[in-house]
């Protein structure tokens, strides 16, 4: 009986000892050492990408309402994403210490472009300092995918899953910007792997899980549809945790679910109570009416009212007709399969092939059985979330994906397979090789079988490949291969061009036979032209790209 007790320990999913790899114990420093240059790599690309690119489309709302909420402590812009992802980037701004114009009434969009560019300070140095909080937060996420693997499949397991997290593209290039899809992300999984360390020590990491999913929660919106599964993960952990005879166990597993819930919903008052410790709250944009279960589901959020009506500003956004582009198509509406496609362009090749190995590893492989809800189940409910919305804008809205799937991928070396280290660590290598050739352009990346970065733009539109990122590099190449011809700009993104020095007209405003010399325009504008750009564009000459984000052309 003695013997076999650990054997049963493991069938419940405790996490059992991590594996060290093979070799003398003169190499112990090797894990680390191993794990510091992933993680130096991934700093690297994020720091160097976030130093080179101009603000993207969203950033200059998060920076401006975290600019706001530290200087004012009001809860009046863009309630429709929860304050905690913006005092994240908040402590940048903090650290730069901007000139805060605090008598400047306009919107949140108006806000930010005024912070940035019409209030004295320096755009370069401002967006900098904010995205760097973001990017530790990305870098910690990466320990938590590693000693989740760790976990599961040994040493070799987790530093394979974090080569695979520290070479995505998608999680590098939203890693390095100050906005809200990373630290959503990395907030579930930190809470699904402390719910699986409390199958072992349920008084100590149920309530962090609690924490952490509070933290998802008090960050994006669309975390909420996480809720439920990691509630069932709760009690399922507690349940596995605990010996005692079957109702109360039944009773332990109902508490700790509940305790995760409590624990979530108090952590985020506490986000608005920092913010603004009376709760003051003035929508300063339209929130509209929703009606039936849509409308009965914000009223029973235990939140504050704030966040629901930021839940109704974004039903609201929800029932809009937005405009999509995939595969050359442009569509008006959304696409249940846009998601999956993307990510079938977006991702890289051997990271595909570890992906589906490493689902397939979860479920055959006896002793990981137990953590495929916890590692599966969460990212697949999240997916089909998120192939519900209306907005097909890009892969950032499934970046979980390369979180969670680097876990499971880890778990392919915890098999008996003889190929599997060898076929493992090649593909690791292949992406690896992928990633650092799109460098430093990791948001049009696409892989190899697509064509590449430089042909992302024939497929897919927006977060995808042209978020406004590529301003400062346009006026660079502007300056340096095209001085002093007349130039016509149709530019997607948030940056003030004649900020960069960059001297364009609008060529839609005039008739088409004014437009002379250099014709500029993002890609993403390219992908939906219609009508007098169309036919601009048809009547040019492409002659140069600049980041495969923004095509010039010669009329």
């Amino acid at each position: 009986m003695m013997a076999r007790a650990p054997q049963a320990v493991l069938d419940r999913g405790t996490p059992e000892r991590p594996l060290p790899l093979p070799g003398p114990s003169g190499r112990r420093w090797l894990v680390p050492l191993l794990v510091v240059v992933l993680l130096a790599q991934m700093a690297a690309a994020m720091v160097s990408t976030a130093v080179q690119q101009t603000p993207t489309i969203d950033e200059p709302v998060y920076v401006g309402t975290a600019a706001d909420q530290l200087y004012e402590h009001r809860l009046r812009h863009n309630p429709e994403h929860p304050p905690l992802g913006k005092l994240v980037i908040g402590v940048g701004v903090a650290l730069a210490d901007p000139h805060v114009d605090r008598s400047f009434t306009g919107d949140q969009g108006a806000l930010g472009r005024h912070l940035l560019y019409e209030s004295g300070n320096d755009p370069w140095r401002l967006m900098l300092w904010a995205r760097l909080p973001v990017i530790a937060l990305t870098l910690l996420f990466g320990l938590a995918v590693l000693a989740f693997a760790r976990e599961l499949a040994g040493a070799a397991g987790g530093l394979a899953a974090l080569a695979l997290y520290a070479f995505s593209p998608d999680v590098i290039a939203h890693g390095s910007l100050a906005t809200l899809d990373v630290p959503a992300a990395g907030f579930v999984l930190t809470s699904v792997w402390l719910l699986w360390r409390a199958r072992h020590r349920p008084r100590r990491y149920v309530p962090l899980a609690g924490v952490a999913l509070g933290a998802a929660l008090a960050t994006k919106m669309s975390t909420l549809a996480a809720v439920p599964v990691l509630t069932a993960l709760a009690a399922l952990s507690v349940w596995c945790a605990s010996t005692d005879e079957r109702r109360r166990r039944l009773g332990r597993a109902v508490a700790g679910a509940a305790v995760v819930a409590v624990v979530a919903v108090a952590f985020v008052w506490a986000v608005y109570l920092v913010v603004d410790p009376r709760l003051r709250w003035t929508p300063r944009q339209h929130v509209p009416v929703v009606h039936g279960l849509r409308g009965l589901f914000v009223e029973l959020l235990p939140f504050p009212e704030a966040y629901r009506d930021g839940m109704r500003i974004q039903f609201g956004l929800e029932n809009r007709p937005w405009e999509g582009f995939l595969f050359g198509r442009v569509y008006t509406g959304s696409l249940w399969y846009y998601l999956p496609a993307a990510l079938l362009v977006k991702t890289p090749l051997g990271m595909l092939a570890l992906w589906a190995a490493g689902a397939v590893a979860m479920v055959a492989v006896r002793r990981l059985r137990p953590a495929a809800p916890y590692v599966l189940v969460p990212g697949a409910v999240l997916l089909a979330a998120a192939m519900q919305g209306s907005r097909d804008f890009g892969t950032r809205y499934a970046v979980f994906l390369p979180m969670f799937l680097a876990v499971a991928a880890g778990c392919v070396l915890a098999g008996r397979w003889r190929w599997a280290p060898a076929v493992a660590w090649a593909l690791v290598a292949c992406v690896a090789v992928s990633s650092l050739r799109t460098y430093p352009y990791y948001l049009p990346y696409s892989n190899e079988a697509f064509g590449g970065p430089a042909r992302t733009h024939l497929r897919l539109h927006d977060s995808n490949v042209d978020w406004g990122q590529d301003l400062g590099r346009l006026a660079d190449r502007l300056r340096e291969r095209y001085a002093g011809e007349r130039v016509w700009l149709v530019y997607k993104g948030s940056g003030v061009p004649s900020f960069y020095g960059i001297q364009a007209s609008d060529p839609r405003t005039v008739p088409a036979g004014q437009v002379r010399g250099l014709l500029v325009v993002s890609d993403s504008a390219v992908a939906k032209a219609t009508g007098r750009l169309a036919g601009l564009i048809a009547g040019s000459r492409p002659v140069d790209e600049v980041g495969h984000s923004i095509t010039i052309y010669r009329r």
